[in-house]
């Protein structure tokens, strides 16, 4: 098995692209890029040289990874949201040994139109709802949602919410899993049924 990729999408020579991969109308996947297995670029996408993409991520239309940008298992980035890796831009001054790395972990979903400002590590299944911006670090299973984000809730890793409350200590399970999720100081942890 090999990626498919569509008539007038650009790979540079150099790119690594996994198999059973897709890369659709108009995508641009600069010669340095490393994108794994079962990935789909949709319409119009960027990659740039230093972006890591992991196995079996989900980049809608009209996304664009610039350099230092790494997507771990299972990301989905939705159609237009936006990465940075420039704090603060000028077109007159010259910032390209000034770009910061952003991480997004395993499972976690950046909603349509939302913004990623460089620097950033987005937890594991966390949530970033349509129209957020984001500029500091997001707890795994959190849902943030507005301009700044903000966290409003906890997401299971099936992605639906979790009746839990945002502080102290509480357990719940998710009803289609069976995972059970346990809020502690802070933080949530997931410990997964038995198959």
């Amino acid at each position: 098995m090999t990626a498919s990729i569509h008539p007038s999408a650009i790979v540079d020579e150099g790119a690594e692209i996994g198999d059973g991969s897709r890369v659709w109308h108009f995508a641009h996947v600069c010669g340095g890029a490393r994108i794994g297995s079962g990935v789909s670029l949709g319409q119009n996408v960027f990659v740039g040289n230093k972006v890591v993409i992991g196995d079996r991520c989900k980049i809608q239309n009209n996304v664009s990874l610039y350099d230092n940008v790494t997507l771990e298992e299972g990301v989905f980035c939705g159609p237009s949201m936006v990465f940075t890796n420039v704090h603060n831009p000028r077109a007159l001054v010259e910032r390209k040994n000034e770009y910061r790395d952003t991480l997004v972990k395993r499972g976690a979903t950046l909603g349509a139109n939302c913004t990623i400002v460089c620097g950033a590590t987005i937890g594991q299944f966390a949530f970033i709802g349509a129209g957020a911006v984001v500029s500091r670090d997001v707890p795994d299973f959190a849902l943030m949602v507005g301009v700044p984000a903000r966290q409003i809730g906890w997401m299971s890793a099936f992605g639906e919410r979790l009746d839990l409350p945002m502080e102290g200590n509480a357990e719940t399970q998710c009803p289609h899993t069976g995972d059970r999720y346990r809020l502690q100081g802070g933080k949530l942890t997931q410990e997964e049924a038995a198959a």
